[in-house]
């Protein structure tokens, strides 16, 4: 599905990253960047790898609308669902390394995939360059507002008591959360039974028709729901609390150790794509993010800005491969 953002429909886009108030767009930058040796001179298509209504959807429309203006050209974004992300990887990895096409993605995608699926269709690491990370963010452990479970001890009492009842919903196997959920059952004997989804906002339906218990996702694709009083909160993953997600308690908070999970968005060029068009996707990129209704907007969705050099990401991105292909071989997940 391929849509040009307008104006109109940012108030629904900010809400699916954590603010549902109205949000008025100022002009940003006096004047755009200056092309650089005749780019860029057309429109630039990002692919988000994800059904529409997830947190990598939502974050993608929102930053780009901005880049829009800092770049003087189109950004269109196109969704590329499918095997957890993979398609639209391998859409990009195989795209023209011109500048013009670039990846919307993230840890699952990128650090996790590889080492899940017995053939993802792409290497991360050479058939990708990195453009810059967009954020650092918890994974959230949310419930529909009716639900009985008022806090983590509540869920973790009836796993404990009847294991395997209790169902959590996912973006898809493989993913981040999926393996949050492996971690618990593994590490902390709270043993729920995975239903994955082809994207997160699927999986907001479900749990929000009490289809399942519980969902483990993005903060960003959840804040709007907390916001507004249709989910709650149980717990995040990370070591501190941010934004809509200040007074939910942290797992390790909470007496469970091993449980500290950041998720990540970037953006990703095909390789091959010449440095000096890196380089200013990065500078252009990175003055949107630091704009404060930018910033302002992730923060306040529960993530922090990370706004890095293509070298950074690309460290990152090596580390997190270590990490979690480590954690994938330990939960024995494989997908076919």
């Amino acid at each position: 599905m391929r849509s040009m953002l307008r104006l109109s429909s940012i108030v629904p886009l900010a809400a699916a990253v954590g603010c549902v108030a109205t949000i008025v767009l100022q002009p940003a930058f006096a004047e755009p960047l200056p092309a650089r040796n005749g780019f860029p001179a057309q429109t630039i298509r990002f692919i988000s790898p994800f059904p529409p209504g997830g947190g990598n959807d939502g974050t993608t429309r929102f930053v780009t609308t901005r880049l829009t203006e800092a770049t003087g050209q189109p950004a269109v974004v196109e969704n590329r669902g499918g095997a957890g992300g993979n398609i639209g990887a391998k859409a990009v990895a195989d795209a023209k390394p011109d500048g013009y096409t670039v990846l919307s993605g993230q840890v699952s995608l990128m650090a996790v995939n590889p080492s899940l699926y017995a053939s993802a269709g792409f290497d991360p690491l050479k058939n990708f360059v990195p453009i810059t990370q967009i954020n650092a963010a918890p994974l959230a452990l949310v419930v529909a507002a009716d639900s009985p479970y008022k806090t983590f001890a509540d869920l973790a009492s009836r796993t404990k008591s009847h294991p395997g009842t209790v169902t959590y919903a996912t973006p898809g196997n493989g993913t981040l959360s999926h393996l949050v959920g492996v971690v618990l059952s593994k590490d902390s004997g709270v043993e729920m039974t995975h239903v994955p989804y082809k994207g997160a906002g699927p999986a907001i339906t479900d749990l929000l028709g009490r289809q399942v218990d519980v969902l483990v996702t993005s903060t960003s694709s959840v804040a709007g729901m907390l916001q507004n009083g249709k989910m709650r909160a149980l717990a995040v993953t990370s070591p501190r609390r941010i934004g809509v997600f200040s007074k939910v308690p942290t797992l390790e908070e909470l007496g469970y150790p091993n449980t500290r999970f950041e998720d990540w968005y970037g953006f990703f060029a095909p390789a091959g794509t010449p440095p000096e068009r890196v380089a200013y996707l990065n500078e252009a990129i990175v003055r949107t993010l630091r704009l404060p209704e930018v910033t302002r907007l992730i923060t306040d969705g529960g993530s922090e800005v990370v706004a890095n050099t293509p070298e950074a990401f690309a460290a990152q991105l090596r580390q997190d491969i270590e990490r979690w292909s480590r954690v994938v071989k330990l939960s024995g997940a494989k997908v076919d």
